[in-house]
């Protein structure tokens, strides 16, 4: 099974991120990483599983390399593709908007026929309000605090990775299955 990890970063904390979450799977699956900084549609088109990661601006904004290419993003046919999404944002300042962003991809994928793995439990964050949780209780993906809840990353990290790697190993298994 191929992966493409494609995330987008403005300050280096989403890039961190995703190179902690490379290395924590990649002992287990196959990860081509992008930063979206170079944008090509085709290269998500061509992956069936895709891990995609943002930060979120201001008031529920994409981070900026997102937005720049959301247009293309939302050509994107994401049917029949199984999306991983994470994000960073600081629930305390922005606790009306806090990781918005994963939100805003998650609900283009679903709407496009793709489906989402990797939920994320609310519990333990201090948010007001977030696009991102689209089931009350769940985020659409992991949630990063690196402001305000900096010592839980890498715990979350790895909870997180490892239940991607059994959603990701069981869809494969079902497929397989299948055909």
């Amino acid at each position: 099974m191929k992966i493409g990890l494609f995330y987008g970063s403005d300050t280096g904390r989403t890039t961190a991120v995703a190179e902690q979450i490379k290395e924590n799977l990649e002992s287990r699956l196959s990860i081509d990483m992008f930063d979206v900084v170079d944008f090509k549609k085709d290269d998500i088109v061509k992956y069936n599983y895709l891990i995609i990661g943002l930060s979120t601006w201001y008031d529920g904004e994409l981070q900026s390399d997102w937005d720049n290419n959301f247009n293309e993003f939302c050509k994107i046919n994401f049917s029949g593709k199984t999306v991983a999404l994470f994000g960073l944002g600081d629930q305390i300042v922005y606790c009306e908007y806090f990781i918005d962003g994963v939100g805003i991809l998650g609900e283009k994928i679903l709407d496009s026929g793709g489906s989402l793995i990797g939920k994320w439990s609310t519990d333990g964050y201090l948010h007001t309000d977030s696009r991102a949780e689209l089931e009350e209780g769940e985020f659409c993906g992991l949630a990063i605090d690196e402001d305000t809840q900096e010592e839980l990353t890498e715990k979350r990290i790895d909870a997180w990775c490892n239940q991607i790697i059994n959603e990701f190993e069981s869809l494969q298994l079902t497929n397989i299955k299948t055909n």
